[in-house]
């Protein structure tokens, strides 16, 4: 039996729940391939999935305790091996993806997933770059396209825009030809700057809402603040997207949607390869550069997992798993 190593955590709770332990290596089925990871990032699913908090969270997840052992949806590698039935990947194929609903798993030397999750990688990043990419640029997309109807000219409003989901929101924002507003604190101004915002507000030392600018289009990373402030902010015919919970949004969303001209709307993500694509053609183009906080390896995860809890990343915080010549992880 082929080992290898992985993050496994058995019971809900705090970081030092995660161990790295030597673990059965995956196999893949006809549908599926085997990927040797590279790279992975955090999430605040992962980050709930462990601490198994809000407890609504483990109605899919596994009740009294994890139904899938090894955390991370995010990841990066190089294919291994494919079933009889794979079509489009091949062993040395350089790929990344979501496999968050697909039992999870990217915190591991390998694994194995179906075809249909993944994507080539782009050619022009590393697979730390990559890893950091798939839950969260498509989060961005879908919150601007689908909910927010971004189109070029618009006016758009980037509430915590130097966070994961927010620094491809910048960017992708721009891509659509939009004017773009970021919202922050103090130190992360000039990185919101850097990756393409006309404007930036410092939200300790400015209030949004009070100013004269009114936005066509508001997407919400925070969600911290009544309904009726965001509305205020809203062009007549503008549209608030509300990436983070807001259970404001989500009851009174289509009530406000249907009795005015704005938009109100809570966003649920879709994981989507079609989107993927779309995100690496972006980044292919130079129009997308992910955004990393910090890089841990994958005997650090709990350490890294502990400090996302305690601070706001600006970014994406990447795990790395290092291969010696035998194959093995270090």
């Amino acid at each position: 039996m082929l080992k290898m190593k992985a993050i496994v955590y058995e019971k809900y709770g705090p970081p030092n729940v995660l161990q790295l332990k030597e673990v059965e290596k995956p196999s893949p089925k006809d549908n599926e391939v085997l990927v040797k990871i590279h790279a992975a990032s955090i999430n605040d699913g992962d980050n709930s999935l462990v601490k198994g908090s809000p407890f609504i969270a483990r109605l899919s997840s596994g009740l009294l305790k994890p139904k899938h052992t090894i955390p991370g949806g995010d990841m990066a590698g190089q294919v291994e091996a494919v079933g009889r039935n794979v079509t489009q990947f091949k062993p040395g194929d350089e790929v990344f993806g979501d496999i968050g609903e697909n039992g999870f798993g990217a915190y591991a030397e390998y694994v194995s997933v179906p075809e249909n999750v993944l994507a080539l990688k782009p050619v022009n990043i590393t697979f730390e770059e990559a890893a950091a990419v798939p839950q969260y640029a498509v989060v961005a997309l879908q919150g601007l396209r689908d909910n927010g109807q971004i189109q070029q000219g618009k006016k758009v409003l980037i509430i915590g825009a130097s966070g994961g989901v927010g620094t491809f929101a910048v960017q992708i924002a721009k891509s659509y030809g939009a004017e773009v507003t970021g919202m922050c604190s103090a130190k992360n101004m000039d990185l919101v700057r850097s990756i393409g915002a006309d404007y930036v507000i410092d939200y300790t030392h400015e209030d949004f809402t009070q100013k004269e600018q009114r936005y066509d289009l508001i997407l919400d990373n925070v969600a911290n603040r009544p309904i009726s402030d965001y509305i205020r902010a809203l062009s007549p015919n503008g549209s608030y997207v509300s990436v983070k919970f807001n259970a404001s949004a989500l009851i009174l969303g289509p009530l406000i949607s249907m009795t005015g001209s704005k938009k109100v709307s809570q966003f649920i993500h879709k994981p989507n390869v079609k989107d993927l694509v779309f995100i690496k053609e972006l980044l292919e183009a130079g129009k997308l550069v992910p955004v990393i906080d910090r890089r841990y390896r994958l005997s650090e995860v709990a350490e890294a997992f502990s400090e996302y809890g305690e601070r706001h990343p600006s970014g994406k915080v990447v795990i790395t798993v290092e291969h010696n010549a035998l194959g093995e992880v270090d």
